[in-house]
């Protein structure tokens, strides 16, 4: 009896197991420097200023957008799943994160100018 190796030591699976490692490590340093930011902003501007009123409202309107459009994606996975169609952790994990990662890169690079 022959064994075949697992599905995840393919060269596509073990690329997309990278993409999503680097996907979180972008995620984590662009929300370190967002909050850095941020918190700058707090200490240095009053907080009922026009400009802060608009930046924490456009923090919170954004945040819940992306943790509805990432519900929606694990919710898509869970639904798929049930009806026998599947896919690894890693895909659905990017998927999950892709409106957070977005959302943070931009937040990131508008900040620092």
């Amino acid at each position: 009896m022959k064994h075949s190796p697992p599905s995840f030591y393919t060269t596509t699976a073990l690329f997309d197991l990278w993409k999503a490692s680097m996907m979180g490590m972008e995620l984590w340093s662009s929300s370190l420097s967002t909050i850095a930011r941020r918190q700058q902003l707090w200490q240095t501007q009053p907080f009922f200023s026009p400009s802060m009123m608009r930046e924490n409202q456009r923090m919170v309107t954004e945040k819940m957008e992306a943790s509805m459009e990432a519900g929606l994606v694990v919710q898509k996975a869970l639904l798929n799943a049930m009806s026998g169609r599947y896919a690894p952790w890693w895909i659905t994990s990017q998927k999950a994160m892709q409106p957070y990662h977005r959302r943070s890169s931009a937040n990131s690079r508008r900040l620092s100018r």
